[in-house]
């Protein structure tokens, strides 16, 4: 018993002292931690931080008090509202509009005196005799609008006089598929008016599309390269960027496949409209014969063709018509990129000049081991 009780009595010792070494260690390594230094000068402890915890300490202190108070979300809002400035920064620098200090130049308003060529366009577009007034031309003002004006009066005048005549001249044909004098008369009158409407309404767009041509050709506020000057006059106008860029044998085939194109949307569409009609019609006396006393359509064909036979010709017609109007958009957008690109090949050297030259080289190279080195050398340029 007497040796049991020793045994536990060293047990218990053994189990203070490691009780008192692991809290003795905790402490120590307490004091171990970086952030702060312990040490007495002149008989006072002193808490002191070490330099990299000091440094964090005044990075915090001179944080403003309200960038310290704000959220996670909202510093993430100033975070992206940053990135978003220096994006907006970024494409200033590539478009020129950064001034000395750095700073983004405010874009023009619709109405200032240093408008771009494409707001000026886009303004005169809408508000025809804008770019005269912007290009300081005032005297071709009246000549606009009296062509312009003229052209559109004429235009409302002879259209006023082609509709009655074309409602009278599909009346009398109603009546009757034979040829009579008034039929004759009314047609020849019903030409003659629609010949002199499509004359003027061609007027009116001819010198509406000149004059905002010529506000791109009189454009002389900021420097504009040739490359933009050619692109904007072949959107105005199919071929005049072909001009600008002086390829003038591309002129008519431009123009010849853009009326080609027009003609044969035109061409459709009369056809569509035709058997539309034609098939609107003997559809009607088929279903309602007790209408038509004499037994006998009042279709152009008089019922000889089927009214099957009508509805796919009048499809027909209409799909050629819609792929000729996507053929005419593929036409116009296929020279505005031939004038655009054509303008960039215009300063591109295409010469036979080949040469090769090789000068001396000198310049310096650093080093961690010996600093700036001196390196002798050439370069040789290629030109082809």
């Amino acid at each position: 018993m007497t040796t049991t009780s020793a045994g536990r009595t060293w047990l218990c010792r053994v189990v203070m002292v490691a009780i008192l070494i692991f809290i003795g260690y905790s402490a120590s390594a307490q004091s171990l931690k970086r952030g702060s230094i312990r040490k007495v000068t002149d008989g006072v402890l002193i808490d002191k931080l070490d330099s990299l915890e000091q440094a964090r300490a005044d990075s915090i202190a001179n944080i403003p008090d309200e960038l310290k108070r704000i959220s996670e979300k909202q510093a993430k809002r100033l975070a992206d509202s940053l990135s978003r400035l220096a994006r907006q920064k970024e494409r200033a620098r590539e478009l020129g509009r950064l001034d000395a200090n750095g700073n983004i130049i405010p874009r023009e308003p619709w109405f200032a005196d240093s408008m771009s060529l494409s707001k000026v366009c886009i303004t005169s577009a809408v508000l025809p005799g804008y770019g005269q007034i912007y290009n300081k031309q005032y005297w071709k003002l009246p000549i606009l609008y009296g062509t312009l004006g003229g052209s559109i009066g004429l235009w409302a005048h002879f259209g006023s006089k082609y509709r009655p005549l074309k409602r009278e001249y599909d009346a009398l044909l109603l009546e009757g598929m034979s040829r009579t004098e008034k039929l004759n008369q009314v047609q020849s009158k019903m030409i003659s008016a629609n010949t002199k409407r499509q004359v003027f309404m061609f007027s009116a767009a001819a010198s509406y599309i000149y004059f905002l041509g010529d506000t791109a050709l009189s454009y002389a506020t900021n420097d504009v390269s040739d490359v933009k000057k050619a692109t904007t006059l072949s959107i105005i106008c199919p071929g005049a960027g072909q001009a600008y860029n002086k390829s003038y044998w591309k002129v008519p085939i431009v123009i010849g496949g853009m009326a080609s194109m027009i003609y044969v949307v035109d061409w459709n569409n009369r056809g569509f409209k035709r058997f539309q009609n034609a098939y609107a019609l003997l559809n009607d006396f088929e279903q309602n014969p007790g209408k038509y006393p004499g037994g006998v359509s009042k279709d152009e064909f008089g019922g000889r063709y089927s009214a099957s036979f009508l509805k796919n010709l009048r499809d027909s017609y209409r799909r050629n018509r819609d792929l000729s109007i996507l053929l005419t958009a593929a036409v116009y957008a296929f020279q505005a990129i031939d004038a655009h690109v054509d303008a960039h090949l215009k300063d591109f050297d295409v010469s036979d000049d080949l040469t090769v030259k090789i000068e001396p080289m000198f310049d310096y190279q650093y080093t961690q081991l010996t600093g700036n080195d001196a390196v002798f050398g050439f370069n040789l340029n290629l030109k082809f």
